[in-house]
C-alpha cells in the first residue's frame, strides 16, 4: 500500500513535470515564432529598403517608388488588392494590382474609399472623371460576391504634402495587425524622407539656375521629363499674364498662351525625338515672339559619353523691335531710292530735251535746265554725303576736330545765312546770347555749322508764316537749373525746357532753337533721331526730307561728348536744343 502510494505520488510529479515542459515548450515555440516573425519582417524591411535604394537613385518617380514597394508586398502580406491613388497634373493616376480575382464591385469600392481619403486629406473634391485606372494582376470575375472585409490607407507625403494614398484590401476580415502596418508605416516614411531630401537638393539647385536665369529678358521656362516646370523666370511671367502663385504647371502656360503655340506638344516632340524646334513669330499680348524649344541632356549614369534626355527648355525671344526695325530699313531704303530717283529722272527728262534737235531752246531756257541739273546732282550729292557720314558715325569712323572758337560768331554766321530765306517765308529770326557765354570753347566749327544748319532750317521749315524761330546760346552751370539760366533772357522759348533734363548735366553751352511750328506728338519726340524713322507731317513748304540730318546732328554732338534733346507740343512749337560740355565728365 505504501509502495502503491509513493509509486502514485511520482507518477503524479512526474505527469505535473511533463505537463510543465510541455507549457514550457510551447512558450519557447511562440516566443521562437515571433522572433522569426520579427526577424522576417526585419529583414524583408531591410531588403524593401536596399531595393529602393538601390532602384530609385536619384530619382523623383513617386510612382516608381511605390511600384516598388507594393511588388514585393506579398512577401509578408496576405491581400487580394493593392493600389495607390496619386496626385498628378494631368489627373489622379489610380493602379490597383490584383494578387487574386474580384468582382467588379469590389474594385469600385477601393477606388471610391480612396477618393473620399484624398478628397479629405487635401480638402479638395474628386470625382471618377478625374482618374486615370491602370489595373494588373488577377482577372476580374463578375460572378465572385465576396465585398471589402479587410482594409487600410497610407497617406503618401512628400515634402509635408499629401500627394496620394496607398491601400491594401482583402476578403477575409481582421487580415492586418499592428505589426505589420508599423512596418508598411516605416517604410513609407523612409521612401518619402529620401525623396523630400532630394528634393531640398533639387530646389536648392533650382534656385541657383533660377537666379542665374531671372534677369534674362528672354522669357525662360525649365521642365523635367514629365512636362512638370522646375524654373520659369519673371520675364515669362508677365510676357504671358502667368497667375501670381508658387506652383506653376503646364497647364497655366496651355491656358495663357490660348492656343497661339502648342508648348506641351512641341516640347513632348522635342524631348522625346531629342531635337530643338524653333517657331516662326507668335503673336503673344501686342508683341511678337519666337519660340525656341530644346531638349535638356544629362549623364546621369555616370558612363562617359552616354547621356540621356532629362527635360526640355523653352525660350521666348522678343523678335518685336527686331521686326519693327526691318520694316523702318525696308522704308528706309524705299525712301532713300524715291529721294535719288526723282532728281535721276528729272535729269534724264531734262537730257532728252537738250539732245533733241527738234526742240529749239532760247539760251533763257537752256540755262534754266542746265541749272534744274545742278540743282538735282546736288540734292543727290547731299543725300550721299548724309548716307555716308551715318555709316561713318556707325562704324565709329566720324571724328571731330576740336579748336578753341568763338560760338557766338559761327552761331552769327548761320543766322545770317538763313535770314533771306526766313524772310521770303515772313518768319521772323533771331537770336539770344547769354551775357556769361566764354568767348572761346572746343569744339569742330565745321561738324558744329552743319548741326545748326539742320536745326536753324527744319525750325523754319516747319513753321508757318507770321511765325517766329528764335536761337539761344546759354552758359549752363552745374547744378543750377536750366529755367532759371533762361529767365535771363528777353523772349521766351515757345515751350519750356524740363529742368530735370539738364539735372545731371555738366558746366556746358547749350545751343537751343525753339520755333511757332506745329509740333511734335510725344510719341514721335523719341523716335525723332532714329536712323530709320520718319515723321508723317510735312514742312510748311511742302517738302519732306530724309530725316538724316538730325541723326547726323545727334553723332555730331556726341561725338563731343555731349547730348541732343527736343521738347515739343502739337500746335504750338518745338525747341530743339544740344549740350556741349566745356569738361569732361568723372
Amino acid at each position: 500500500m505504501m509502495l502503491t502510494a509513493v509509486s502514485i505520488v511520482l507518477a503524479l510529479a512526474g505527469l505535473g513535470a511533463s505537463i510543465l515542459l510541455v507549457i514550457k515548450d510551447r512558450k519557447a515555440k511562440v516566443v521562437l515564432e515571433k522572433r522569426e516573425q520579427d526577424i522576417s519582417r526585419r529583414m524583408y524591411e531591410l531588403a524593401i529598403l536596399k531595393e529602393l535604394g538601390d532602384r530609385i537613385g536619384y530619382s523623383l518617380d513617386v510612382q516608381q517608388i511605390i511600384d516598388i514597394i507594393t511588388n514585393s508586398l506579398h512577401q509578408f502580406l496576405e491581400y487580394a488588392a493593392v493600389s495607390y491613388m496619386l496626385l498628378e497634373p494631368e489627373k489622379l493616376i489610380f493602379k490597383m494590382h490584383l494578387e487574386r480575382s474580384v468582382h467588379q464591385g469590389f474594385v469600385n469600392e477601393i477606388r471610391d474609399r480612396m477618393l473620399g481619403s484624398l478628397s479629405a486629406l487635401l480638402d479638395r473634391q474628386f470625382d471618377k472623371k478625374d482618374v486615370k485606372e491602370i489595373m494588373s494582376g488577377a482577372i476580374i470575375i463578375d460572378e465572385l460576391d465576396d465585398p471589402v472585409r479587410s482594409f487600410f490607407n497610407i497617406p503618401l507625403v512628400i515634402d509635408e504634402k499629401v500627394v496620394g494614398v496607398l491601400t491594401v484590401a482583402d476578403t477575409k476580415s481582421g487580415l492586418y495587425k499592428e505589426e505589420e502596418m508599423t512596418i508598411l508605416y516605416k517604410i513609407i516614411r523612409q521612401a518619402s524622407k529620401a525623396v523630400t531630401s532630394l528634393q531640398g537638393v533639387v530646389k536648392t539647385e533650382q534656385a541657383k539656375v533660377n537666379a542665374m536665369v531671372e534677369s534674362m529678358a528672354d522669357g525662360v521656362v525649365m521642365t523635367d521629363i514629365d512636362y512638370r516646370i522646375m524654373v520659369v523666370n519673371p520675364s515669362v511671367r508677365n510676357l504671358i499674364g502667368l497667375p501670381e502663385k508658387e506652383n506653376i504647371t503646364i497647364f497655366d502656360f496651355i491656358d495663357n498662351l490660348e492656343g497661339k503655340f502648342d508648348i506641351r506638344g512641341k516640347l513632348e516632340e522635342s524631348v522625346k525625338l531629342n531635337k530643338p524646334f524653333k517657331s516662326e513669330e507668335v503673336l503673344i499680348r501686342d508683341k511678337f515672339y519666337r519660340i525656341f524649344v530644346f531638349p535638356v541632356n544629362a549623364n546621369i549614369t555616370g558612363q562617359p559619353g552616354e547621356k540621356n534626355v532629362v527635360g526640355g527648355v523653352v525660350i521666348f525671344h522678343d523678335v518685336t523691335a527686331e521686326r519693327s526695325v526691318e520694316q523702318m530699313r525696308e522704308q528706309f531704303t524705299s525712301m532713300i531710292v524715291h529721294e535719288l530717283r526723282t532728281p535721276l529722272s528729272g535729269i534724264n527728262k531734262i537730257i532728252e530735251i537738250l539732245y533733241n534737235d527738234q526742240v529749239a531752246l532760247s539760251k533763257k531756257e537752256f540755262d534754266e535746265y542746265v541749272k534744274m541739273i545742278g540743282t538735282s546732282s546736288a540734292s543727290m550729292l547731299d543725300l550721299v554725303n548724309d548716307i555716308l557720314d551715318v555709316a561713318k558715325l556707325e562704324a565709329g569712323k566720324f571724328s571731330v576736330k576740336k579748336e578753341p572758337v568763338d560760338i557766338k560768331g559761327v552761331i552769327q554766321d548761320r543766322l545770317e545765312f538763313f535770314k533771306p530765306s526766313a524772310a521770303d517765308m515772313k518768319i521772323n529770326l533771331s537770336v539770344e546770347f547769354d551775357k556769361d557765354l566764354p568767348p572761346l570753347i572746343p569744339i569742330d566749327q565745321v561738324a558744329i555749322k552743319q548741326v545748326l544748319n539742320n536745326f536753324i532750317s527744319n525750325a523754319i521749315k516747319f513753321t508757318k508764316a507770321n511765325g517766329s524761330v528764335g536761337i539761344f546760346a546759354i552758359h549752363h552751370k552745374a547744378g543750377v537749373n536750366i529755367s532759371e539760366e533762361l529767365a535771363r533772357f528777353s523772349s521766351k522759348t515757345s515751350i519750356p525746357i524740363s529742368d530735370d533734363k539738364f539735372k545731371d548735366a555738366p558746366h556746358s553751352v547749350v545751343v537751343a532753337i525753339s520755333d511757332t511750328g506745329s509740333g511734335i506728338n510725344t510719341n514721335n519726340a523719341k523716335e525723332l533721331f532714329s536712323k530709320f524713322k520718319q515723321l508723317g507731317n510735312r514742312s510748311e513748304s511742302g517738302v519732306k526730307g530724309t530725316g538724316l540730318g538730325l541723326v547726323i546732328a545727334k553723332g555730331i554732338v556726341e561725338e563731343h561728348g555731349g547730348s541732343v534733346g527736343v521738347v515739343s507740343e502739337t500746335g504750338v512749337g518745338s525747341v530743339f536744343f544740344f549740350v556741349l560740355p566745356l569738361e569732361k565728365k568723372s
